[in-house]
């Protein structure tokens, strides 16, 4: 993804039985963070941030999804496990992660792999892409797209 391009269609479950689309994120500035796994410490800990701050992006009329290849019915359990206050996308097989640039080969402790790399993507009312964070570091992000999603609205009024 660069700057300028537009969201990927999408209509993904969340939880059992919910979907979202890309289609409701129209209109209204968004935010997509892609993350490794469910109810590991550095994706609880951004999801927790994120979720922290749920108003404050709310205020600003901003929608917050999370992105992982997880099931619904993990997604379900991660939220209800650290009551969670954004919606997570569950992309079984890929397609999202692969049309943002986000499912690529990794390497830990000399081991390679593929995986998802942590990445935000910031999206304005067009669905054009404003800003992105790639290899995101959990601590104070959620913070630093916040800071971002309030310049860049400011910034068109």
């Amino acid at each position: 993804m660069q700057i300028g391009d537009t969201l990927p269609k999408f209509n993904l479950p969340t939880i059992p039985g919910q979907t979202l689309s890309s289609e409701d994120l129209s209109g209204n500035w968004s935010v997509v963070y892609f993350y490794p796994k469910d109810n590991t410490p550095g994706c609880t800990k951004e999801a927790l941030a994120f979720s922290e701050h749920i108003e404050e992006f709310e205020k600003l009329g901003v929608k917050v999804i999370g992105v992982s290849k997880d099931s619904p019915k993990k997604h379900e359990n991660f939220i209800q496990k650290h009551n969670l206050k954004i919606d997570l996308v569950s992309d079984e097989d890929g397609n999202l992660c692969e049309s943002f640039g986000v499912w690529a080969e990794k390497k830990m402790y000399g081991k390679v792999y593929w995986g998802i790399i942590r990445s935000t993507f910031l999206f304005d009312p067009d669905q054009k892409l404003y800003q992105a964070w790639q290899k995101v570091k959990v601590p104070g992000h959620a913070e630093t797209v916040l800071q971002a999603v309030s310049e860049a609205i400011n910034s068109r009024k």
